[in-house]
C-alpha cells in the first residue's frame, strides 16, 4: 500500500488536517473582507475608490488604515506564514509511515494551537497568550520535521 492511499489512516488524518488548515487560511481572507465592508474602508488600492455596485459612494478616507481591518490582515499574514510549513511537513511525515498516535498528536495539536492563536488574536489577548499558542503550533510542525529527518537519516 502506498502511504498516500485513503486506506492509510495516517494519510486520512493528514488529508483532513490539511483541508481544515486550508479552509482556515481561506477563511482569513473572507474575515478581512468582512472587516473592510463592516468598517466601510481599510482599502489598499486607489482603484478601490471607483464607484461600483459594492461601493456606491467612494470616499478617499476609505484608503485610511482601520485597526480592525489591519488586525484581520495581520492574522491572515500569520496564517500564511504557518500553514505552508505544516502542509509540507505533514506530507513528508506521511511518507515515513509514523505511528498513528504521533500523527494525531502533532496534527490535531497544530490545528488546536492555530485555532487558539486565532481566537487570542481576534479577541486582543496579551502577546504572551498569542506567543504560547503560536509556539505550540510551531513545535508540532518542528516535531513532524524532526521525525522525518530522523526516519530518513536512520534508514
Amino acid at each position: 500500500m502506498t502511504p498516500y492511499s485513503l486506506d492509510n489512516p495516517v494519510f486520512q488524518i493528514y488529508a483532513v488536517a490539511a483541508c481544515l488548515a486550508l479552509l482556515k487560511l481561506i477563511g482569513h481572507s473572507f474575515y478581512t473582507v468582512f472587516q473592510m465592508v463592516r468598517n466601510d474602508g481599510g482599502y489598499l488600492n486607489p482603484e478601490d475608490l471607483r464607484k461600483t455596485l459594492f461601493n456606491p459612494k467612494p470616499d478617499p478616507r476609505q484608503l485610511n488604515a482601520i485597526e480592525e481591518v489591519e488586525r484581520a490582515r495581520r492574522m491572515h499574514r500569520n496564517e500564511m506564514e504557518n500553514t505552508p510549513a505544516f502542509l509540507v511537513a505533514g506530507w513528508l511525515l506521511v511518507a515515513v509511515s509514523p505511528s498513528l498516535l504521533f500523527v494525531v498528536v502533532t496534527m490535531v495539536g497544530y490545528l488546536l494551537a492555530r485555532l487558539a492563536h486565532t481566537y487570542a488574536y481576534a479577541t486582543k489577548r496579551d502577546h504572551e497568550v498569542r506567543a504560547a499558542c503560536f509556539t505550540a503550533g510551531a513545535l508540532c510542525t518542528v516535531a513532524m520535521v524532526v521525525h522525518v529527518l530522523v526516519s530518513v537519516l536512520l534508514r
